[in-house]
């Protein structure tokens, strides 16, 4: 039973990742960040990813798990 939980909440932070890079993909990120920047901007992007991924993951498995 540990294992199938284990693949279950692995299954559902990857699509969480999957789905948060692709709807933070939707925003245009020119207007907010300086010219010249562009590795500070990746790093802040992939944070961003994973912060969003992480805190729907939990709300799901929330939920799940009760």
């Amino acid at each position: 039973m540990e294992l199938s939980a284990f693949f279950l909440r692995t299954g559902i932070y990857l699509l969480a990742f999957i789905l948060s890079f692709y709807g933070l993909s939707a925003l245009d990120y020119n207007r907010f960040l300086k010219q010249g920047h562009t590795a500070q901007a990746q790093v802040l992007y992939w944070i961003l990813v994973l912060a969003l991924a992480y805190l729907s993951g939990s709300f799901v498995i929330s939920f799940l798990f009760l």
